[in-house]
C-alpha cells in the first residue's frame, strides 16, 4: 500500500511550482547563489525534492525519465569516447591545419570538418577533442587561432542541427516525437549547409597570419593515433547511420548494440571509456525529466498553455514556437528549453514542430559564450594555451552569425 503524501494536494502543487521555479532559475544562472551547485546539481536536487514532497513516487519518478533518449545519448558518448581514445579527432585536426592552403581556404576546411563531424559525433565531443589541437597547430603555423576557434565552435553548433544524433536536444526531440531520421536530415541539410557557407563568408577575412607575437604552442596532450581503434569506431558509426537511414530499427537499441561492440576491446579498458562519459549531462536530463513531469502531473502546465491560447499565443504554431524557443534557449539553455516545450507540441505536427525546435534551439547556441557547452569548451581550451577569447570577442562573431543563420532557418521553415 503506497504511503500517504506528506502534504495536502494544494500544498503539494505550490511546492512543485516552487521547486520548478528554483530549478529553472538555476538553469538560467548556471547554479544557485551562495551554493556550490551547477545546473546538474540543481536539477538533481529538484528531482529529489519532488519525490520528498510526495508529488511523485519513486516508481513514478523513474517512469517519467525517457529511457530511449538516455540510452541513445549514453551510447553515442561511448562511441565518441572510442574515437577520442583512438586519436581520431586530433590526427584529423593536425592533417587539416598542415594542408598547404591559404588561411581563408584552411578556415573553410575547418568549418566543413567541424560541421560534418558534429552531425554524427555530437558537437560538444568534437570541440572537446579538436580545440586544443587546433590552437596548438595554428600557433605552430603563426596563424591567429581565434578565428579558427570561433569557426570551430559555431560550425559544430550549426552542423549538429543536421541530424537527430548531432546533439542532446536533437536526440531528445527525435526520440520523444518519433521522427524519421531520413526525413529530418533531408529537411535540415539545406539550411545547415547554407548556414555553414555563410559562416565562412563572415569569418574568412579574419583568417590570416599575424605579425604580432603569439604564445608559444604548448603540448596539445592529444592521444596518439590508433589506426585500428579508429577504424573500428568509424565502421560502427557508418553501420549505425545506415541503420538509421534505411530501417525502422529503434535508434536507441541499435546505438546501444554499437556501443557494446566497441566496449569489447583488447586495447582500451572499459574504465577508460566510462571515464569519458559525460555523466553530469545524463543526470541533468534525468533530473529535468522528473521536475517537468511533476509540474505536468499537477495540471499547471496544461492550465498555463490554455491561458496562453486564450491570450492568442498558440505555442504549437510555427511563429510563436520559433520565438519562444529562441527566447528560452538563451535564458535557460537549449536542453531545458526543449524539455519545457516538447509537451506543448506533442499534439501538433511532429515533423514540423521537431524541425523548428531542433534548428532554433541549436542555432541560438551561437549567440553568446554561455549559449552552448561547445562554446565554453572552445574558450576554455584556448585559455589553457594562452589565447584569450572574452565574451565581447565571441559576441562580435556569435551575434551576427546567430541572427543570420536563424534568418535562413526562418525562411526555410516558412515553405
Amino acid at each position: 500500500m503506497p504511503a500517504a503524501p506528506l502534504l495536502p494536494s494544494d500544498a503539494r502543487t505550490l511546492a512543485v511550482v516552487a521547486i520548478f521555479g528554483v530549478v529553472y532559475l538555476g538553469m538560467l544562472l548556471g547554479g544557485l547563489p551562495r551554493l556550490r551547485l551547477d545546473r546538474t546539481g540543481v536539477a538533481l536536487l529538484g528531482a529529489i525534492a519532488i519525490v520528498a514532497v510526495g508529488e511523485l513516487s519513486l516508481e513514478q519518478a523513474a517512469a517519467s525519465v525517457h529511457l530511449p533518449t538516455i540510452l541513445l545519448l549514453f551510447s553515442f558518448m561511448v562511441i565518441s569516447a572510442q574515437m577520442r581514445l583512438g586519436g581520431f579527432y586530433a590526427a584529423l585536426t593536425r592533417r587539416i591545419v598542415a594542408l598547404p592552403l591559404a588561411p581563408p581556404m584552411l578556415l573553410g576546411v575547418v568549418i566543413v570538418a567541424a560541421g560534418a563531424l558534429s552531425a554524427v559525433f555530437s558537437n560538444d565531443i568534437v570541440c572537446l577533442a579538436m580545440a586544443p589541437v587546433l590552437v596548438h597547430a595554428c600557433l605552430g603555423r603563426r596563424l591567429d587561432p581565434v578565428p579558427f576557434l570561433l569557426a570551430l565552435a559555431c560550425a559544430s553548433n550549426i552542423g549538429s542541427a543536421a541530424t537527430l544524433i548531432g546533439n542532446p536536444q536533437n536526440m531528445l526531440i527525435g526520440e520523444v516525437l518519433a521522427l524519421d531520421f531520413t526525413a529530418f536530415l533531408r529537411d535540415t541539410a539545406w539550411p545547415v549547409a547554407a548556414s555553414l557557407g555563410l559562416l565562412w563568408v563572415m569569418l574568412h577575412r579574419s583568417a590570416r597570419p599575424v605579425p604580432r607575437s603569439l604564445p608559444a604552442p604548448g603540448d596539445d596532450e592529444a592521444p596518439p593515433f590508433d589506426r585500428w581503434q579508429t577504424a573500428k569506431g568509424l565502421i560502427v558509426v557508418a553501420a549505425l547511420v545506415l541503420v538509421f537511414l534505411a530501417t525502422d530499427w529503434p535508434r536507441d537499441v541499435a546505438a546501444l548494440l554499437g556501443a557494446g561492440v566497441l566496449l569489447l576491446s583488447q586495447r582500451f579498458h572499459s574504465s577508460q571509456v566510462m571515464g569519458l562519459i559525460d555523466w553530469e549531462l545524463l543526470v541533468l536530463f534525468i533530473g529535468l525529466f522528473v521536475v517537468n513531469h511533476a509540474l505536468a502531473h499537477t495540471g499547471v502546465t496544461a492550465q498555463t498553455v490554455a491561458w496562453l491560447q486564450a491570450q492568442g499565443l498558440h505555442l504549437g504554431e510555427p511563429g510563436p514556437l520559433f520565438g519562444v524557443t529562441l527566447l528560452l534557449s538563451n535564458l535557460v539553455s537549449n536542453v531545458p528549453a526543449v524539455m519545457l516545450l516538447l509537451p506543448v507540441v506533442e499534439g501538433q505536427s511532429p515533423h514540423a514542430a521537431g524541425l523548428t525546435l531542433a534548428l532554433v534551439s541549436t542555432l541560438a547556441g551561437n549567440l553568446l559564450i554561455v549559449g552552448s557547452i561547445a562554446n565554453i569548451i572552445v574558450v576554455d581550451a584556448a585559455r589553457r594555451q594562452g589565447v584569450h577569447i572574452d565574451w565581447w570577442r565571441h559576441a562580435r562573431t556569435g551575434v551576427p552569425v546567430t541572427l543570420a543563420t536563424l534568418a535562413i532557418a526562418a525562411v526555410w521553415l516558412s515553405f
